[in-house]
């Protein structure tokens, strides 16, 4: 049988308290919405998808579904019932057999959920994931509890609901304008069967900033990434080092200003993100890079890492030479690398080490540099 998918998506989400409707809220880099598009784009056994929108949030839609085939919208209504019921009308032309009906700020949504709604359906018209209530319930009034409320046989509803699309659009049809919470709701009004399958507790539906915040460290990993740099001494006063000047009797050759320790670290970054190197972002055959103040390359690699969603969790530097000494400049390096990277001072560590006189740092021809950066994207 062929399957549609309906995403709620109308709402102003009063609650949310960002700056615009939660279903468009950065979630990892890109509107939270569109993560929800993509579990049901990218399962196998469903046709069209079909969103009820806003009629103001045509541009937002726009974007969040850009790319993604199969995926209409449909103005919503001034309810999430009446919503859905005008996405069903605008669903009844292409006439599916089922329909799966999800709201938009549900982007946890996954395919083994998917899954056991549609197996649900083959002897059922209408099925309802569903969480057991694990906590003791209280009725109130005010602040005073007034009652304990017995927990047995009690579940937590959430989406994608699935239904035989004739069947519930009748039910939406017949009962326009009553004040049902959910679609099973509407179901059973209408005195048909709904039966329940495992739910996903990390199918979380976003209501307030919290709940993005929740979403947004699930969806988060830990990822380290290494960076390594030489430069060889030239004529000079001063090496620039963490963005800092280091009176030296020697300066370091280099394209930029040879920073060796940005150089190293903006590696580490890129690589921690899987985005290259440095000469790929900034190639040094390109003359506009010629004596650049190498604090852009590394804020760059920064800029990537946050337009990822991601966020710089450490980042250690290592500086390998003779001289100059580091020392009595590596607090000036701890600060102006958190202030190039807009951290606090705590997230940055400066070393530095000789090598006991051997190799080209021993001999002193040059500065190296190493670095790790430890992020969560």
């Amino acid at each position: 049988m062929n399957c549609a998918a309906l995403i709620v998506a109308a709402g102003r989400g009063q609650r949310f308290g960002g700056s615009g409707p939660k279903q468009y809220a950065p979630l990892k880099g890109e509107p939270l919405l569109r993560r929800t598009l993509r579990a049901f784009r990218d399962h196998a056994s469903i046709g069209e998808i079909a969103v009820a929108i806003h009629p103001d949030d045509q541009g937002l839609f726009q974007a969040a579904a850009s790319g993604l085939s199969r995926i209409t919208s449909v103005a919503g209504g001034a309810t999430r019932q009446e919503s859905v019921r005008l996405g069903l009308e605008a669903l009844a032309a292409r006439a599916p057999d089922l329909v799966l009906i999800h709201d938009g700020a549900r982007p946890m949504v996954d395919a083994g959920l998917i899954d056991r709604v549609l197996a649900g359906l083959a002897t059922a018209e209408g099925v309802l994931p569903a969480m057991p209530v694990i906590d003791t319930l209280k009725r109130v009034d005010g602040a005073a509890i007034v009652a304990t409320v017995a927990r047995e046989n009690l579940v937590r509803a959430q989406t994608p609901q699935g239904f035989r699309f004739a069947a519930i659009l009748a039910a939406h049809r017949a009962h326009a304008g009553e004040a049902l919470t959910d679609d099973a709701s509407v179901m059973e009004r209408a005195g048909h069967k709904v039966i329940i399958v495992s739910g996903d507790e990390t199918n979380i539906k976003v209501t307030t900033m919290d709940d993005l915040a929740r979403v947004t460290a699930m969806l988060s990993e830990t990822r380290t990434g290494s960076g390594f740099d030489v430069h060889k001494f030239g004529p000079g006063d001063a090496v620039m080092l963490c963005g800092v000047r280091v009176p030296h009797s020697h300066g370091l050759e280099g394209h930029s200003d040879a920073d060796v320790a940005l150089h190293a670290a903006t590696d580490a970054i890129l690589g921690a993100i899987g985005a290259g190197d440095i000469g790929l972002h900034f190639p040094p055959s390109d003359p506009k890079w010629r004596g650049i103040a190498s604090h852009q390359f590394l804020r760059h690699a920064h800029g990537l890492l946050t337009a990822r969603g991601g966020t710089l969790v450490h980042l250690d530097v290592t500086i390998i030479c003779e001289r100059p000494k580091v020392g009595p400049h590596r607090e000036a390096m701890v600060i102006e690398m958190a202030k190039i990277l807009g951290v606090a001072m705590d997230r940055i560590s400066v070393k530095a080490t000789t090598t006991e006189g051997l190799g080209f740092t021993g001999r002193r021809e040059g500065i190296a540099a190493q670095a790790l950066a430890t992020v969560r994207v």
